[in-house]
């Protein structure tokens, strides 16, 4: 799905470039979630290992780039190196943010609302954080991170819906609250993990969720779905730095997630007494 939209992308004339490539891709629709990547981050090649054996004709689509490309490219080639060459600066770019120049460029765009603003009511328009769910290319979509409720949410764009979430990588906006504590956001409700009164009642109801997950759901027949089972299985996102999750995230939701132990265990009495 990404790749063929990717690749769908109309490519730009000679005209186009006139300035430079990456002055063309910043301005060009639907790339308004991209800041510029420092040419001389580019031309270190240390920042740029490994990224060879992700793009196809890497060293034509890196000259493209910094405007170092032959001009007597075919055109048959050029719109094939146009989309290898966009690959390529969202690679770099997901590298680029969680330097301390990057943070610094996409802070900016932060603090403008440039990704936009958290659609829930309680989160009193929130600016968001571009995240992607994966670092691999191709295979997941760019989402929107908001640091009050720790959600995630799709663009409301189909053309930003469409930007790879590998070009901003999994750990960017949690670094980014990291580097700057003062941006975090307030939250409604407790940020301090509090020990439940019943500790073993919570325990107990957390493995008892993990039996029932990993259990075939029974047929209700015309009965329909359970909200207990349902709530049970619904996923949450849980923000990573570098695949490790952060520890004042870990802890408050160590805290939610015992909240909602006690929300599932109280569904789970009312249908038993078929009050629901």
């Amino acid at each position: 799905m990404i790749r063929r939209t990717v690749d769908d992308i109309s490519t730009g004339s000679d005209s186009d470039y006139s300035n430079s490539w990456i002055s063309w891709f910043l301005s060009s629709k639907g790339n308004e979630y991209f800041c510029e990547v420092e040419e001389d981050y580019i031309l270190d090649r240390f920042n740029l290992t490994g990224l060879n054996a992700d793009v196809q004709h890497y060293t034509q689509a890196l000259d493209l780039i910094t405007d170092n490309l032959d001009d007597d490219i075919q055109d048959e080639f050029r719109g094939t190196l146009d989309v290898q060459a966009r690959l390529l600066y969202g690679l770099i770019h997901a590298r680029w943010i969680v330097t301390a120049r990057g943070l610094a460029k996409m802070l900016e765009k932060y603090k403008r609302g440039d990704f936009g603003r958290c659609p829930r009511v309680l989160c009193q328009q929130q600016p968001l954080l571009p995240v992607g769910l994966t670092d691999v290319p191709y295979e997941k979509s760019v989402k929107l991170y908001c640091g009050r409720c720790e959600d995630i949410y799709s663009p409301k764009s189909s053309r930003h819906g469409s930007i790879d979430g590998a070009y901003f990588g999994t750990s960017f906006p949690h670094l980014l609250f990291l580097v700057y504590p003062g941006l975090i956001p307030p939250k409604s409700g407790p940020v301090e993990f509090a020990p439940l009164t019943r500790g073993a009642d919570a325990e107990s109801s957390r493995r008892s969720r993990k039996v029932r997950e990993e259990e075939p759901p029974a047929d209700l027949g015309n009965e329909g779905v359970s909200t207990a089972s349902v709530a049970l299985k619904a996923d949450r996102y849980r923000p990573r730095i570098f695949g490790f999750q952060v520890n004042e995230l870990a802890k408050l939701m160590r805290w939610q997630e015992a909240v909602r132990d006690r929300q599932v265990a109280r569904l789970e009495l009312l249908e038993e007494h078929g009050l629901m």
